[in-house]
């Protein structure tokens, strides 16, 4: 593990009860993250995805193993965390710009305080002039960058990202991954997000984990060598090809499919 290690992960397994011996969701999974990397994480639907980034949200409790942020063992969510799910979850009643402040405003940062940080959040985000649009007045992708922009007013360490564009439609999905990385360089944030899409994944990413059927565990880390910054051309080169197999091989793998995965797919290659 990297001296630069911001997050590991240590043999998590998490047993959801249930009356009858258990659900296991997740199975010895460990990896690591490095500072300012940005990870994603696939896998087919079912296969514990949204329960490992809780996880590593603090919001729930593993049942062995552990996960260490900072150094430090994580035993519950962390202000240096920030989580954005898959609904921006917006407070109707709130204008975009007081969504953002609201993590300052429950820490008993000042007013002037609050709204200077959320403005600069808001011009990262590409949303200046939307300050006091309410969220039934923005589109799903708008609703999204103030959900990322109050992820990130209070400057954590660490972003976790729940299949953040999957409302989305195909074009404003694609956009938002470039807003994404743009916003990821100018802050510097480390990254684990969770997507269905295997080319969003090795578009965004340093590395790729693949997690096999539930229990979860890790079939594939794979790392993305992609030049950066990533252009779209960049998906129709063969290396990304190149990539984007190996990725959906590790899937049919581990599902069992005897063709490895490396039959006929969707053109959006998106693991359901």
């Amino acid at each position: 593990m990297s001296s630069d290690s911001i997050l590991r992960v240590l043999d998590l397994s998490m047993v959801y009860p249930n009356g009858n011996g258990g659900l296991r969701a997740l199975d010895q999974v460990s990896f690591g993250a490095n500072r300012n990397s940005f990870v994603c994480v696939v896998g087919p639907s079912g296969c514990g995805k949204s329960t490992l980034l809780r996880l590593l949200g603090g919001l729930l409790h593993p049942s062995t193993g552990e996960i260490q942020f900072e150094g430090f063992r994580l035993e519950g969510p962390r202000r240096r965390i920030g989580f954005v799910f898959q609904q921006a979850n917006l407070m109707p009643w709130r204008t975009a710009l007081e969504n953002i402040a609201l993590p300052l405003e429950l820490q008993g940062v000042s007013s002037a305080g609050q709204f200077e940080r959320a403005g600069s959040l808001l011009d990262l985000v590409g949303l200046r002039g939307f300050e006091a649009s309410l969220p039934r007045d923005l589109s799903g992708g708008m609703a999204q960058r103030v959900a990322i922009a109050r992820a990130l007013v209070h400057r954590p360490d660490l972003l976790l990202l729940d299949e953040p564009f999957g409302s989305l439609d195909a074009l404003t999905r694609e956009r938002m991954a470039f807003e994404l990385m743009r916003i990821w360089r100018a802050r510097t944030v480390t990254v684990v997000m969770v997507t269905h899409s295997i080319p969003e994944a090795v578009l965004l990413a340093d590395r790729v984990l693949v997690l096999s059927p539930r229990p979860g565990t890790v079939a594939l880390d794979l790392p993305i060598e992609l030049p950066r910054p990533r252009r779209l051309e960049m998906t129709h080169t063969p290396e990304f090809g190149a990539l984007a197999l190996q990725i959906r091989s590790a899937i049919g793998q581990a599902d069992g499919d005897p063709a490895g995965g490396r039959g006929p797919a969707p053109r959006s290659d998106s693991v359901r």
